[in-house]
């Protein structure tokens, strides 16, 4: 049996923590420190860990158009959208009311 195929069982504390084998945190990468991202499954429970290496590989993947909208320009136009969306929402219920 490898060691991706091998079954490991683990313990949960009675703070829900659960102690990795040592075997797969060196296959992950996972060192002291390391994040997770947890997420209910039709399976389980996924646990994904967030390393360096995981972080470099999606570096690039949101490339911007050259000559387009700086991500700041875009960012505020959002906020601007949201905060006349908020407005208009406000002012609606505000018109129910009276």
């Amino acid at each position: 049996m490898t060691p991706k195929s091998k079954p490991a069982s683990v313990w949960f504390t009675t703070k829900g923590q659960v102690v990795i084998p040592a075997w797969l945190r060196r296959e992950f990468h996972i060192e002291n420190g390391t994040r997770a991202v947890v997420q209910s499954t039709p399976e389980g429970i996924l646990l994904k860990p967030v390393t360096a290496a995981v972080i470099k590989r999606g570096f690039g993947l949101l490339k911007r158009k050259q000559g387009g909208k700086s991500f700041a320009e875009e960012r505020a136009e959002h906020k601007a959208e949201e905060k006349a969306l908020e407005e208009a929402k406000h002012e609606r219920c505000t018109r129910r009311s009276r």
